[in-house]
């Protein structure tokens, strides 16, 4: 018979299985601080040597890391999405730029869209709360604050969209992003005119997430990765023309 008794899972692997989750959908973000010891035991309901079985458990699987004299925080697992040789390429070469930005239209139209018909009311307060925060620093001209939560805006509408695989990939684009590695956003923020259009198509995706509007929704990303790529395109036009006038101007100045 293909019966057998049933057994009560130990404490530490419940313990295991609610961390990996919570990893796994993205609530417990990389570089994440645990709470401490006793306070995470009380919280799950757990016994002390419990808990520290499961988190060794999860240290072991590389999905926890502890720091001396500081605790135990969720690791780094985004930097193995890409390689150094690989993240040095994205960063010399231009066509990476677009071809980054093609990716993320794409990607995050599928995002939008999904987000309006699988995110919960509390995913849409959530991009909602980040969209207010953002007109109040556009207001506050807080321009590295506005581009900091630009990309939280993008990254919960990711979130809404419930796909744990996506939401990961796009978490690790979103750090290549953050480090500069394929254009710095605070460069997207320093002429008022571009600061105002982007404001504008951001109002314009969060309508249609709270309509529910998933055609709206896609399209209006499309169109705000689209007026990026523009941007850029006419950024670097514009420093290489800055290049070919300064070569002129130092030729004239020498002839002179």
């Amino acid at each position: 018979m293909p019966f057998q008794k049933v057994q009560t899972e130990k404490l530490s692997l419940a313990v295991v299985r609610q961390i990996e989750l919570l990893i796994l959908r993205g609530i417990l973000r990389p570089g994440e601080r645990l709470p401490s010891e006793r306070e995470l035991a009380e919280r799950m309901g757990v016994s002390r040597p419990s808990l520290r079985e499961a988190i060794s458990n999860l240290q072991d699987q590389g999905l926890l890391t502890a720091k001396a004299g500081s605790g135990i925080y969720v690791a780094e697992v985004l930097g193995s999405a890409f390689s150094p040789a690989l993240i040095q390429l994205f960063s010399s070469h231009d066509e990476a730029v677009f071809d980054y930005l093609s990716f993320r239209r794409d990607m995050e139209g599928l995002a939008a869209e999904r987000a309006t018909r699988l995110g919960s009311e509390s995913d849409l307060k959530v991009v909602q709360t980040i969209f207010d925060k953002m007109v109040a620093a556009h207001d506050r001209n807080a321009t590295e604050e506005e581009a900091q939560l630009d990309a939280q805006f993008h990254m919960a509408i990711i979130e809404a969209s419930h796909n744990v695989v996506m939401l990961h990939m796009m978490r690790s684009m979103f750090d290549l992003l953050r480090q500069g590695v394929f254009y710095n956003r605070q460069m997207m923020f320093q002429q008022r005119t571009t600061r105002d259009a982007i404001l504008d198509q951001h109002r314009a995706i969060n309508d249609a997430l709270q309509d529910r509007d998933p055609k709206g929704a896609r399209e209006a990303v499309e169109h705000h990765l689209g007026f990026v790529e523009r941007c850029m395109a006419d950024q670097q036009k514009a420093a290489r023309n800055e290049a070919i006038a300064q070569q002129r101007l130092d030729h004239e100045t020498a002839q002179g």
